[in-house]
């Protein structure tokens, strides 16, 4: 099951990508033409050029569900055949429409009579549904891509059939969410109605768990219910369609907020927290892997290289981090700052999303961040000495070892062929795939890997989340060392 939610999770980064286009376009939009979300008169070439980039962005974070359905199809399906994509949007329509209230009203006229009912398949088309789609379309296409019918059949053989078949799949599965779906979406009310009546004690929650369920994949399933309009909340949906507190029923932004201080700022506080307290041999093993990521976390919200770097050197450290991202956005919320990103929160959003309605006081970052960076640096290096914990460069292993390959970083055909011996050799691994910053493998003997040489690539950290399964940290340039690799493959 971990190892499926993985998957999961990673096929899900896929649509995630197209998301900071959406923030560019719309930000550059909103700050040429504000007339856009504020009314008014737009004439001249500036506003006319802003209304059309406004749009444009909003062509995605409109349809993000079918973002969804191909991305999950596409990205959990073996090799990634567009067939997959096909068959998920095929169940995706189905589903849909089979659940339409028009549909479900005339099937079941009760419906009508009961308002959380009605509200639940007025919002079939979400997320939730998207991913489910998605996961239709892969599983058939996993399972029939290469199926064989008789003659008189023939020309349905293979791929062919895997849209049908995810039709009928789907079919099933509407007729189950006709009784399923109500109590899930009331459960969900329930869910987000406890978030938001505990204001901003709640949000705080909702960060620490963020966090918390990172290195399972699961945050994508809260994030779902908080950020985009399942259950009626949709905080990123309605902060990027130029909408004030004032149209919804919360504080618009609050479930966002928070982030920024503690990416932005909390991340370099910790990271040099980890530089001055690691082994004075590895001072620059410590650097190169968290300072890295620091940046990377600044500038583009990207957190992964970090928080893999320790989360499983340190486990109690990794709990204080993810409680850290709690306490700060209680505090942002309070404070009243508020500023929404489409891909995470760095710099590049902050910037982009501070032209937006909803968008309060940013000039906090300053403050917020200064106070994020010397609480995180002062409680990783208290918990770090205090507790002697194993935060890269203070590893128990032999520093030699490590110092054995100096590799320049975009020597990715030998970064690629070091990781590869790490893991046994390409006999030893069955498959291999890629997220944002990740390699995913499958290994046939788990006694084979050896984990000091797959670090001595450089690269930020091994996970081990199963048997049969290993994930290397690589960063964001993981695309070309899983390039090199599959060719070596």
């Amino acid at each position: 099951m971990m190892k499926y939610l993985q998957k999961l999770g990673k096929s899900l980064m896929l649509p995630v990508a197209c998301l900071p286009i959406c923030g560019i376009l719309m930000g550059i939009g909103y700050a040429l033409c504000p007339a856009t979300m504020q009314g008014g008169e737009m004439s001249g070439f500036l506003n006319l050029l802003g209304f059309f980039l406004v749009k444009a962005g909003g062509a995605l974070i409109d349809n993000m569900a079918l973002l969804f359905v191909i991305g999950v199809g596409v990205g959990m399906a073996d090799d990634h055949d567009g067939t997959a994509g096909l068959a998920a949007f095929a169940s995706w329509l189905m589903i849909t429409n089979l659940l339409a209230t028009g549909t479900v009203s005339t099937l079941m006229p009760s419906i009508l009579e009961s308002t959380s009912k009605t509200l639940a398949f007025d919002k079939i088309a979400n997320p939730f549904i998207g991913i489910l789609a998605g996961i239709i379309g892969a599983t058939c296409y996993n399972k029939f891509k290469s199926t064989k019918l008789p003659d008189w059949l023939s020309f349905f053989s293979g791929k062919r059939c895997v849209a049908i078949i995810s039709g009928v799949v789907s079919i099933v599965v509407a007729a189950i969410l006709l009784f399923v779906w109500p109590i899930v979406f009331g459960a969900l009310i329930a869910v987000g109605q406890g978030i938001v009546g505990l204001g901003p004690v709640g949000a705080g929650i909702y960060a620490f768990l963020n966090r918390l369920l990172i290195p399972t994949g699961l945050h994508h399933a809260l994030n779902n219910v908080f950020w985009f309009d399942t259950i009626g909340l949709g905080d990123l949906s309605h902060f990027w369609a130029g909408e004030t507190s004032a149209d919804v029923s919360w504080s618009l932004g609050m479930y966002m907020s928070g982030f920024f201080p503690c990416m932005m700022f909390g991340i370099p506080g910790a990271a040099l927290a980890m530089i001055q307290t690691a082994k004075e041999g590895k001072k620059k093993v410590a650097i190169g892997l968290v300072a890295s990521a620091a940046v990377c976390a600044f500038v583009c919200g990207v957190t992964e290289p970090f928080e893999f770097g320790f989360m499983f050197l340190a486990p109690a450290l990794y709990l204080i981090y993810a409680l850290l991202y709690g306490i700060f956005t209680v505090v942002t919320v309070i404070l009243g700052f508020r500023a929404g990103f489409s891909f995470s929160a760095g710099a590049t959003d902050l910037i982009f999303s501070a032209s937006l309605p909803a968008a309060e006081k940013t000039w906090l970052i300053i403050p917020l961040g200064i106070a994020a960076f010397v609480v995180f640096y002062l409680v990783f290096r208290f918990a770090i000495v205090k507790f002697d914990l194993k935060t890269p460069g203070r590893e128990d292993d032999d520093l030699e070892a490590e110092k054995k390959v100096v590799l320049s970083n975009d020597n990715f055909t030998e970064v690629a062929k070091i990781i590869l011996e790490g893991l046994g050799g390409k006999g030893n691994v069955k498959s291999l795939d890629n997220c944002i910053t990740r390699l995913r493998l499958e290994i046939n003997d788990y006694t084979q890997i050896d984990e000091k040489k797959i670090k001595s690539a450089g690269v930020a950290g091994v996970m081990r989340p199963s048997k049969n399964a290993v994930q290397v940290i690589v960063g964001t340039k993981v695309q070309f060392v899983a390039d090199e690799m599959k060719k070596m493959l």
